[in-house]
């Protein structure tokens, strides 16, 4: 059987700067007909890459290159082994129908078969296995399986995640897994033949930075925009001689202050102790009015920088809190960025001035999703303190998910022992199944052996910078396993209200269930024996329901059974034990988030025996028993929360229940799926609404549709300028084109919100879902800008209309590049030993004219570029216009001194061929292979004479 590995590019280029030296075999090789050697390849000597060769048209499924390498040197490998993966795409191959069945037909032929990996088969989680007609892959030799998968793979998180092998049964072992993907073969990149968007290039982005370096006022310097500023002559000198007066109503609020100063000045910033002719005085003014409306403005401040003395007036402690935050950004960055070396400065120059501000809504959030992947008490700590600077101040935070339960609950151990727990147990004895390419990151526990031994080597040799995907995230790193104590809880809580932000759990039911349903499932079989009435005390399922459903997610088990007495104690027990964590955190549970979103169906509980033979659910249809769950479990969490909140299914799955106190969170407006006007028409029937737009309002989805791009598309490419520009009341201002690029014009009858609506929309919540949020750095990547943007439209009280915009955004990428994203480069979390964040990026646009001519911009006017005209031996300041010959690589640089990914350019139709291509070649091929394989031609490629491509070789 002769197989090749074949380059997938629509061309192959002669010369050219970036590839002259270069010469790329495509190489044949046989498996020969040796006999097979008894040992089987070393785990780690094995690699799995996976690449998109050509979409179909109708966007039904892509036909994949899934390339096994044998590195080993002596090692055969035969028929007995399993290869261990998660997928987001399910293949075609198990799933039923005429489709699967050519799926299986074409795998056999080649010696392959894939089916769900664990008993349950259930979620993303397959294994390929070898029939009895492979062919042994010999020492050397690599083998290229045509694989077929659903719907599209256009971004490299898109790829299978978490390889890993088992021989004969035995523990599996990590295999390195590699996402490829070209970004210049439309076949790749295409996900149908409805996709009209370009990827994102050098020349793309040089065409969108249109933004110019401007002076900023005093006003815009700041972050989110306040309402009124009123510039002063000169500066206030800040240093040690101040001291913070305040009354005892603000004492957090100065403790504050007090350690945020001492972050970045030298001094001990003294309260209250009256021998300072300096001060930052502190109060409250209950009838704070700063529009001059003639009512109080809650959360809205004052705060004068006089000749002397710094004065902060709230209209309540919340406000003083974010008069605080301004002061903090009118702190130089200069001072932040000494601070971040260890030797604080003695003082900080203040413009003087006097501000007035106040917000637009009374919600402002953000959704941090711990479900799907956990994140430490710490990284959580870090984000609130990023919230309050941002003047956010609710974060929803979800705590449940089909892929895993991350809350201590008192009495049931099995939740976090179990439902906390990912790993390789295809029975789930002890834990939850692999998940999203993640069982307990690269920490023993999960019953994979051999795994990287750190970041750089799950990151195949590289240190990654997590500025866009990095191979480690298929790697095995994320936090599959992991949850919070009751400790750690109350810690979050008191931490959140020092800052004035809410925080309310998401408690996801009935679907998305899954880790909660398996975990009392554990319960049952450990106690039906010894007690079987305390075993059936919280059991989620009737083990006798014949249903039959695939989540979005993939999973047939993931709802709980909503006609059993016990799935309302389980959740009474639940929310009574946060109850209590609340209350020794000295913090309000203002609401409980019910959860509610996508129940798989549209038959969920009708083969329900226990449905059928309970006297209040009997005969009941689906919708009604919907209704009857939700009504029941909004009343539940009332008991102990003064409202409840919970995705819009919750009132469109059955007949829109009244729940008093609940405010539905919408999010499904995708351009064209039919929903568009869903918030407006339920605050116009006089509900309140949390605005949760996916299209402008979801931080994980991808930047844009640049394969190295972390995230998902399924609604909408986000970026800063999506969130930026959202027009909270009239969100249609928004629909200029749908999620695939193609022109889109607002529906003219779509229902329009009306003044009474208006005063129904609560706020607005980002959404920081945690799919690909494998690392806190790509928490941060994938929150900052954008979240910026997001604070911007929930604070800012004049939204700037759709024919203002372009103006208002000029300035504001002038913001982020001259000030807010400098700051954080330097920023201390208040309290917290961590500096800085890992904000995005943004790579720079660039052209070369005919006369070889490099001109390059950055989307933030006041951030670093540099170029390279030696393939990366030296990287020199971008100064202007300057001559490169015919192509170039270009990076921008953050003030900590991070960098963008590099992006090449070159001259436009250059007749030579394209050097993106070529880097893109060069690219791809350093991904394929390592210095460690013959499979390639380096001829002329050195590290002296081009660095760059010769590190990518390795």
């Amino acid at each position: 059987m002769n197989t090749s590995i074949r380059p997938r590019f629509p061309r192959l280029l002669a010369a050219t700067a970036l590839a002259a030296a270069l010469v790329v075999a495509s190489v044949t090789t046989s498996a020969g007909d040796g006999a097979q050697n008894s040992c089987d390849p070393a785990p780690r000597d094995l690699q799995i890459s996976y690449q998109p060769i050509e979409h179909s048209p109708n966007a039904s499924s892509v036909r994949t290159a899934l390339t096994i390498n044998n590195n080993d040197g002596s090692c055969t490998l035969g028929d007995n082994w399993e290869l261990f993966f998660n997928f987001v795409r399910q293949p075609v191959a198990v799933v039923a129908g005429e489709a699967g069945d050519d799926a299986r037909q074409e795998l056999a032929a080649q010696g392959l078969e894939v089916s769900r990996a664990d008993t349950a088969e259930s979620g993303d989680y397959y294994v390929l296995r070898p029939t009895e007609d492979f062919e042994p892959l010999d020492p050397g030799e690599a083998r290229e399986v045509d694989f077929l998968v659903q719907l599209w793979t256009i971004h490299k998180t898109d790829a299978p995640q978490g390889y890993h092998i088992s021989y004969d049964g035995a523990p599996p072992h990590w295999v390195p897994g590699k996402a490829l993907l070209d970004p210049t073969d439309p076949a790749q990149t295409t996900a149908f033949s409805g996709d009209v968007r370009p990827v994102e290039s050098s020349a793309t982005r040089f065409e969108e930075n249109t933004a110019q370096l401007i002076e900023l006022d005093l006003a815009d310097r700041i972050q989110p925009r306040p309402l009124s500023v009123t510039e002063g002559k000169g500066t206030l000198r800040l240093d040690n001689r101040f001291e913070i007066l305040h009354p005892a109503e603000l004492d957090a609020e100065a403790g504050y202050l007090r350690s945020a100063l001492g972050d970045v000045l030298e001094g001990e910033f003294p309260r209250n102790e009256g021998k300072s002719k300096r001060i930052i005085s502190l109060s409250i003014d209950p009838e704070l009015d700063v529009d001059g409306s003639g009512s109080v403005d809650p959360e809205g401040y004052t705060l004068d920088v006089g000749k002397h003395d710094i004065e902060i007036v709230g209209a309540d402690p919340a406000g003083v809190l974010y008069g605080i935050q301004t002061l903090r950004q009118l702190i130089p960055v200069s001072v932040y960025e000494q601070a971040a070396t260890g030797a604080k400065a003695k003082r900080a120059e203040l413009p003087r001035g006097t501000i007035s501000d106040a917000p637009l809504f009374g919600f402002r959030g953000l959704h941090i999703d711990v479900g799907r992947h956990f994140e430490s008490k710490e990284t959580i700590l870090k984000f609130l303190d990023l919230m309050a600077f941002s003047k956010l101040n609710t974060l929803h935070i979800g705590l449940t998910n089909d892929e895993g339960w991350r809350l201590e609950i008192p009495g049931l151990p099995e939740l976090t022992e179990f439902g906390a727990r990912r790993g390789f147990d295809l029975d789930e004895d002890e834990m939850l199944h692999m998940g999203l390419g993640s069982g307990n990151d690269l920490l023993p526990g999960d019953n994979i052996e051999g795994k990287p031994r750190d970041r750089q080597e799950a990151n195949l040799g590289r240190v990654p910078s997590f500025q866009g995907m990095e191979q480690a995230t298929a790697n095995l790193v994320g936090k599959g396993t992991g949850h919070y104590t009751v400790d750690d809880f109350v810690e979050i809580l008191e931490y959140a209200a020092e800052r004035h932000i809410d925080v309310y759990p998401e408690l996801n039911f009935p679907a998305h269930a899954r880790s909660s349903v398996q975990a009392m499932e554990r319960r049952y079989e450990r106690l039906k024996d010894e007690d079987p009435e305390a075993a059936e005390q919280f059991r989620l399922l009737d083990p006798d329901d014949e249903a039959e459903y695939r989540s979005v997610q993939a999973y047939n088990d993931n709802m709980i059974n909503v006609c059993r007495q016990s799935s309302y104690d389980f959740l009474q027990k639940v929310v009574d034990e946060v109850a209590v964590m609340y209350d020794m955190a000295g913090a309000e549970l203002t609401r409980i988030h019910l959860g509610g979103d996508e129940p798989p169906g549209p038959d969920r509980w009708q083969k329900s025996p226990i449905c059928q033979e309970n006297p209040d659910t009997a005969g009941k249809s689906d919708a009604e028993l919907w209704d009857l769950f939700m009504g029941r479990w909004h009343e539940i969490a009332l008991s102990v929360a003064g409202t409840t909140t919970g995705w819009e299914e919750i009132l469109t799955v059955g007949s829109a229940p009244e729940l008093p106190g609940y405010a539905p969170m919408a999010w499904q407006n995708v351009w064209g799926w039919g929903l568009e006007e869903l918030a407006y028409q339920f605050a116009n029937e006089g509900r309140e609404v949390i605005l949760a737009h996916a299209t402008n309002l979801y931080l994980d989805l991808a930047y844009n549709k640049d394969p190295d791009e972390p995230g998902y598309y399924w609604a909408a490419y986000v970026d800063e300028e999506s969130t930026f520009t959202y027009q909270p009341f009239n969100v249609y201002a928004n629909a200029v084109e749908d999620r695939w690029g193609n022109p889109f014009t607002p529906n003219p009858g779509w229902e329009q919100l009306t003044e009474e609506g208006k005063a129904n929309i609560l706020g607005l919540e980002a959404q920081l879902w945690g799919e690909n949020a494998k690392a806190p750095e790509i928490r941060e990547y994938q929150a900052f800008p954008r979240l910026l943007g997001v604070a911007e439209r929930a604070w800012v009280r004049d939204t700037p209309s759709p024919d203002e915009m372009d103006e208002h955004w000029d300035v504001w990428l002038n913001t982020l590049g001259q000030v807010t994203l400098p700051l954080l480069s330097f920023y201390p979390a208040v309290g917290l030993p961590d500096v800085g964040v890992n904000y995005r990026i943004p790579l720079p646009g660039a052209e070369i004219d005919d006369d070889g001519l490099l001109t390059a911009n950055v989307r933030n006017p006041g951030l670093k570029l540099e170029y390279s005209s030696t393939g990366g031996r030296h990287w020199s300041a971008y100064p202007g216009p300057t001559p490169v010959g015919s192509s170039a690589l270009v990076r921008t640089v953050a003030p900590d001194g991070r960098t963008s990914r590099i992006a090449p350019v070159d001259v436009e139709n250059w007749e030579a061929g394209n050097a993106y291509h070529a880097w893109s070649v060069v690219r791809y091929r350093g991904e394929l292979f390592n210095a460690k394989q013959p499979h390639i031609a380096q001829e002329g490629v050195t590290p002296a004479t081009a660095p760059e491509l010769w590190r990518l070789l390795q």
